[in-house]
Order: C-alpha cells, then structure tokens, then sequence
C-alpha cells in the first residue's frame, strides 16, 4: 500500500506538502503545477489515506450518521441517496442506523461514546416527543434533523410539507369534489400538523367545509390507512375523495377500499404525498404530490458539513425543486 512518503518520492516535494494538498488544507500554498504532479501521483500509486490516522490527528472520522425510522421504507432511498452524494462530494461517508423501538436507544449513542461519528442526520420518529430527542442525543454532537420533530435548538432542514398537500388538495378540488377526507400524521408529528394545515388551507381557499368525521390522525403506516378508511366509510355521507398525508398509509387505503368493494377511483379517487417506484405498481397506479427528498438529502448534508466545520446551526427549508404533482389513475372527476 502506498504511503505519503512514495507519493511525495514520486512528486519530488516534501511529505507535509502532499499531507496537505491530499486533504484539501487551507494552508496548502502549493502552485498549480505541483498540485498537479501529487494528485498525479497518488493516483498512479492508487494511495489511500489512512483514515484511522486522520482520525487521531485531527478528532474526526469524516463518517457522519444518517437515523431514519425504517430502513425498508421506499422513500427514505431518495433521501439516503441525496445524503450519499453530497457526503461523498465532501469526502465524507454515512452510516445508516434505524431509530426504530430498542434500536433508539443503541445505535446513535453507541455511536457517539465510541466516537465514531463526527455528526448526525436524525429523521426522529413521529411519536417522538422534542424533550425525548434531547435525552437520547448528545447535544455537543453537531446534529441536524429532517423533516422532522426536532428540539427548540436543534438545526434542521425541512420541506414545505403545507405546499404539498394543498397541491394535492387543490388537484382534487379541480376535478370537482367537495367532499374531501384528510387521512393524516400523528397528533405528535410536525410534519403530520403541517399537512393537515395544508389541507384545512386549501379547502378554505375553495370555500368548502371540512367534515370533521373526515379527518383522521393515525399515522404514516400502511396499517393505519387501512384502519382510517372504516370511519370514513361509515359517515352518512361518504366523502368521494381523500388526500393521504404520506404514501405509505395511501397504500393501505387502497388496500382497505378494495377489500370493501369500493372502487378507486370511481367510487372514491385517492392522492397522497411523497412518490415512490411503488406508486406505479400499486392498483390503480397513485396519484401522488413528489417531494424533492433527494434535494432534501442532499441540503441536510451540506448543513450538517457546515455545523461540523463551522458551528452553523441550520432553520432551511427545501423550496427548489417545488413540490410537483404526478397524475396516474387513482383520481378521476366525481361521478354526478
């Protein structure tokens, strides 16, 4: 294996001078053309840094933590794929760690006592309560949290969660329904209150009523969503369309309505937010509102590189790409 020692050999400069170049010191006042004939060189030797080494000499591990509830979730891949990108732009790399039941409670403070991490991205869970987020997390760890619930002094970034579902809201509204449910996040969530603003916005815009009886709070889960379509149904009015706060629950109230024999979208057309592969292939094909998570991904690391170098506590939210509908079968006009 190649050391600092061979490519500076090669180069024909001094060890410090590649030591510094190869990590992208400030100090590094090298001309062009030196900088040249080292980055030449390594890459002819194929030189690794050390990283243990780096790790000592400079207390960091250039590896950062991404905490998600559920690594099986389809939409949180855009959102790690958005991380991965920008970390390694910045020569860092990610651990994946689920915050998920006893998990909670061990990855990421395992992580932090033994050091391994130099920062963390945290999607908290939307049952967890902001005063649980600041027992579990070191606060001298520089954190940022996604789109999520999150401390009074944490950073974050975060999506125009009310935008989306008013797109969502506003498409149902232009098809001509009136009768509109709301299939929401937990009471506890932030991103579950946002949406469900969104929805009560873009109703009032129209001048339409919202039924309370078509206003449920259960969560993002697919089993949810089926547990939110009995209601629904049982009302003496059923509503002839729902906007479903995440894509996931959507999925179980496609699941319910057809177990029911309620055809979708003749009967009752669905949209949801977030859009995955699997709204393609679910039946009928969702109409869903994208929300630019790899975006997302990618701002959060930025952020989290900027609080780790810099201390910059990050309040962003993601506004560029917009929020953008995407129209497949599962919403159609209400039928006379």
């Amino acid at each position: 294996m190649a050391t600092l020692s061979d490519v500076a050999t090669m180069a024909g400069v001094s060890v410090s001078a590649v030591s510094r170049v190869l990590t992208g010191a400030a100090d590094a006042r090298v001309s062009d053309a030196t900088r040249k004939r080292i980055t030449d060189a390594a890459r002819e030797l194929d030189y690794r840094p050390n990283y243990a080494a780096r790790a000592l000499k400079f207390s960091r591990t250039n590896v950062v933590a991404l905490v998600v509830p559920d690594l099986t979730n389809a939409i949180v891949s855009e959102l790690m794929r958005g991380v991965e990108d920008e970390g390694y732009e910045k020569k860092y790399m990610v651990l994946l760690a689920r915050a998920e039941s006893e998990l909670e409670e061990y990855a990421l403070p395992r992580l932090i006592k033994e050091g391994r991490i130099d920062g963390a991205l945290v999607q908290a869970a939307d049952a967890m309560e902001p005063a649980e987020l600041s027992e579990q997390i070191d606060s001298r760890l520089p954190v940022v949290y996604v789109n999520s619930n999150h401390p009074a002094d944490g950073g974050y970034v975060d999506l125009e969660d009310e935008l989306g579902t008013r797109i969502a809201t506003r498409h149902l509204i232009g098809q001509g329904h009136k009768r509109i449910a709301f299939v929401g996040g937990l009471p506890s969530s932030v991103t579950g209150r946002r949406r469900e603003q969104g929805f009560r916005d873009e109703m009032a815009s129209a001048r339409l009523p919202v039924d309370e009886h078509f206003v449920t709070s259960l969560g993002y889960e697919l089993v949810v969503g089926r547990a939110a379509v009995g209601p629904l149904l049982d009302a003496d009015a059923r509503p002839t369309a729902i906007v479903v706060a995440n894509i996931n629950a959507a999925f179980g109230v496609l699941l319910e309505l057809r177990s029911r024999g309620v055809s979708v979208p003749h009967d009752i057309s669905v949209v949801a937010i977030h859009d995955a592969w699997t709204a393609d292939n679910s039946w009928p094909p969702l109409t869903t509102v994208k929300m630019p998570r790899y975006e997302l991904g990618r701002r959060a690391m930025a952020a989290l590189y900027d609080r780790i170098h810099g201390g910059t506590v990050p309040r962003l939210v993601v506004s560029d790409p917009a929020p953008q509908l995407i129209i497949r079968e599962s919403t159609v006009a209400p039928r006379p």
